[in-house]
């Protein structure tokens, strides 16, 4: 039982899985909305298509963390801010230099069962698509009233 139990440290592997790849996704972010800006400068022709494809990589890059986070609570250890901040001469290490303290436990960091982040990351999943949809939606030519009904549509 102790040997099956210690496998749930497996999760660990997806956790940092999801977390690197949550860092590149905000970068690919980063980098997309920096050429949506040169775009804007030399010809503001795609700044708009570059714009909603940095939104859809900072939301996946979201969900990733989310999910990594999630994992980490359900599987390995509870994430408590309050007790971390008990008997400490400076309770808010992990917050940018001490730019972001966090007063209490996000809420969206509440997972307590793998039901519960399916639904988290299924809602950030839902925004994606629509995202996508809307991306999508700016590169279809519609010339009739038809055309723009059939494209809602779908």
């Amino acid at each position: 039982e102790k040997a099956i139990y210690q496998c749930r440290f497996l999760t660990l592997l997806g956790v940092l899985g999801s977390l690197v790849g949550s860092v590149i996704c905000f970068i690919k972010g980063c980098t997309v909305v920096a050429a949506s800006f040169s775009e804007h400068v030399v010809r503001s022709g795609k700044v708009m298509t570059f714009l909603v494809e940095a939104l859809d990589v900072y939301l996946l890059g979201t969900v990733m963390l989310v999910f990594g986070m999630g994992l980490y609570e359900l599987f390995v250890c509870n994430i408590d801010i309050e007790e971390s901040r008990k008997g400490q001469k400076f309770p808010y290490r992990s917050n940018l230099f001490g730019l972001f303290t966090l007063m209490e436990r996000p809420k969206w960091l509440e997972i307590k069962s793998v039901n519960e982040l399916k639904t988290k990351v299924g809602h950030v999943i839902v925004m994606l698509l629509l995202i996508g949809f809307f991306d999508n939606s700016l590169k279809v030519a519609t010339h009739s009233p038809t055309d723009l009904l059939c494209f809602s549509a779908s």
